[in-house]
């Protein structure tokens, strides 16, 4: 092993996340893997015309692609990636998604689901704040910066996530030939284990693994545990010992 190179892994934040979500996880990663955590322009405190224009998996197809040997990718940055890859924007490679967003039809998508996901949005930024940093601030408190959160994603930020949702019933999944692992958390209140079931049962190297105890930010509450996850996979497919 140690005349080999480290193989490049690329980890990607979700919508209003940051870069240093994964530093807990890259740091449980052995030295065999070498990690680039770039800030993307949904980023937390990001300016909201990243969502003014179309198509912002462009940013992950332009931006920060080249020379990577395998991704893991979290929420909104997760569903980007497979439409890449569906697209053939982008060749598949082994990939890790994280609590992504999946219906496998478009009558799966109905005036309820888009209500919740609407008017109950800042509850995902909830989450991060409850299990991060900011756990030990009141809840009045966090339920404010979630809500500010909520804001700087604005309604261009949640057209362009919803609207990536309300794709996956029509992406070419059989395009995607990489190994895929997908991970919910089984207390998620954003992207349903269901989504996470489904899409691993439709993609044609996918795998499922549901974490207990855990929501929609597992690189935060069991970063051990997903690492190990990441690790063991990638080991797998690329036949690292």
């Amino acid at each position: 092993m140690a005349d080999r190179p480290p193989k490049r892994a690329l980890l990607l934040h979700g919508l209003a996340g940051k870069a240093a979500v994964w530093d807990p996880v890259a740091a449980a990663l052995p030295d065999r893997f070498s990690c680039t955590t770039p800030e993307l322009p949904w980023h937390g405190m990001a300016d909201p015309a990243w969502a003014h224009r179309p198509d912002p998996g462009r940013f992950l197809v332009d931006s920060v692609w080249s020379g990577h040997d395998v991704v893991v990718a979290h929420s909104m940055s997760a569903n980007l990636l497979v439409e890449a890859y569906a697209d053939r924007r982008v060749r598949p490679r082994p990939t890790v998604l994280v609590c992504p967003f999946y219906r496998p039809e478009p009558a799966d998508f109905d005036w309820p689901t888009i209500s919740y996901y609407l008017n109950d949005f800042h509850r995902t930024f909830s989450e991060a704040l409850r299990v991060g940093d900011t756990a030990r601030f009141p809840e009045a408190r966090r339920e404010w910066l979630a809500r500010s959160l909520r804001d700087q994603v604005g309604p261009y930020g949640w057209t362009r996530w919803f609207e990536t949702y309300l794709r996956t019933p029509f992406l070419d999944l059989g395009a995607v030939d990489a190994p895929v692992l997908v991970v919910s958390g089984v207390n998620d209140v954003a992207a349903r284990p269901d989504d996470g079931r489904a899409l691993a049962k439709a993609l044609p190297r996918g795998r499922y693994e549901l974490l207990d105890d855990c929501g929609h930010f597992p690189m935060i509450e069991q970063p051990d545990r997903l690492a190990a996850l990441v690790r063991d996979f990638f080991d797998e497919h690329l036949e690292l010992t």
